[in-house]
């Protein structure tokens, strides 16, 4: 995509989620603004690669469009993009399985539920399904998560530490006069600890809270407004009065702050994708290729993917050639940081040229073998050889290895 086809999409100087996609209407990015037109534009900055990393360089080439979707809020429009990442899992946004230390919201499952901000990783040991009545994200910073919280939890106060009147039940036989939590004084909680909120209202904030993280603004004012001229109606003006400043607090957030720069992924991953290739056949014969893949120094078996060629003809290249542009059909698979191959320079340049074909811009690094097949050189980028050397020489031992383990197997079932 370039920069001059952005003035046909008019975008405007609001909040909301904006989405990259490729030809075929494809979703590579979700992202989440404080004014589309802005950050959109910022995709295309002269320095986008020093900045942003090559990954992002990629996703910007093979995308074909940007559509979007306004909100009125940049805290709608970060719960949004969570919602829509989980939903449609693009190629290009962080995933949750990749970093176990992004957050979620966590609501319990109890007469009074607790709202919990949580890591990933202690959520999976604290909880189980059944404890919960809901889950939501995965958020990619807890403090930026946290910031989200405090809004909603002025706008519908709820509980998260405070023990409620149900589990106070034996101070308050013994004439025990309870104490209000903190929250409770400061108006952050409902007063569930002293029984000040009924079970009922208490569950309508709660209910509120699920609705703004599954994004049903409206859902919320048109309750709130109904609620106050019910209110109205029975001449209950305190109760009204509360829920007209709930609603003018509602459609006047002021959560501008929530969305900075250095929170907006970077695309240097910290769990660098290497993806190795290689192809085995005896002849012509029992011709196959193969992927195997390493992020960070951990390889990732259930990732690896096998592929039967054409016994037509006996051509390394082409076998090469033909692995990479079947691979990259996949738009659902991850795209790696950096490809490595078994060659030597003629290997590479026919990666590259299947690249381009695609429209890909990854790096791609060469693995030459002497005459024992031991490796004795490493063609491509200085940087990313001096930098993951020893990775790249395990990713290409082990696609050498899974090329030939398949190979034999395809060979023995024909036997």
């Amino acid at each position: 995509m370039k920069k001059q086809e952005l003035t046909k999409l008019k975008l405007p100087d609001n909040p909301g989620v904006y989405f990259f996609k490729d030809k075929d209407g494809n979703i590579l990015y979700i992202g989440k603004a404080t004014s589309l037109k802005d950050r959109v534009r910022s995709y295309f900055n002269p320095d986008l690669l020093e900045t942003r990393g090559l990954r992002l360089v990629t996703m910007v080439t093979i995308a074909n469009t940007v559509t979007y979707q306004e909100t009125s809020s940049v805290l709608e429009a970060l719960l949004l993009e969570s919602k829509l990442i989980k939903e449609y899992t693009p190629t290009y946004n962080a995933k949750e399985k990749d970093n176990k230390s992004f957050a979620c919201v966590v609501i319990t499952k109890e007469d009074f539920p607790r709202v919990l901000a949580i890591r990933i990783r202690d959520f999976e040991k604290k909880f189980s399904k059944k404890e919960c009545l809901a889950v939501y994200g995965p958020f990619a910073s807890m403090s930026q998560l946290k910031e989200v919280l405090k809004i909603i939890r002025k706008l519908f106060p709820y509980r998260d530490k405070c023990e409620s009147l149900n589990t106070r039940g034996d101070l308050v036989l013994s004439g025990v006069k309870l104490k209000a939590c903190f929250n409770a004084q400061i108006g952050l909680c409902p007063g569930v600890c002293t029984g000040k909120i009924s079970k009922e209202d208490y569950k309508k904030n709660i209910n509120n809270i699920s609705k703004l993280f599954n994004g049903k603004k409206t859902e919320i004012v048109k309750s709130l407004e109904n609620d106050m001229k019910d209110f109205a109606k029975k001449q209950l003006f305190e109760k009204a009065s509360t829920v007209k400043n709930t609603l003018f607090a509602l459609n006047h957030i002021k959560d501008i702050s929530l969305i900075r720069d250095d929170e907006i992924m970077s695309f240097k991953s910290t769990n660098f994708r290497i993806e190795g290739y290689d192809v085995a056949h005896i002849s012509g014969t029992s011709r196959v290729g193969v992927m195997v893949v390493m992020e960070g120094k951990e390889k990732v078996s259930n990732e690896y993917r096998k592929f039967k060629l054409e016994e037509k003809v006996n051509d390394d290249y082409e076998g090469l050639r033909q692995v990479l542009i079947r691979r990259f059909s996949h738009k659902e698979w991850q795209y790696p940081d950096l490809i490595v191959i078994d060659g030597g320079s003629a290997h590479k340049q026919v990666a590259e040229k299947a690249l381009v074909s695609l429209g890909l811009l990854i790096p791609c690094v060469s693995v030459v073998k002497d005459e024992r097949h031991k490796p004795k050189d490493i063609l491509g980028d200085k940087v990313h050889v001096d930098y993951h050397k020893k990775e790249i020489l395990l990713v290409n031992n082990e696609a050498h290895r899974f090329a030939i383990k398949y190979h034999k197997t395809l060979r023995n079932r024909i036997k």
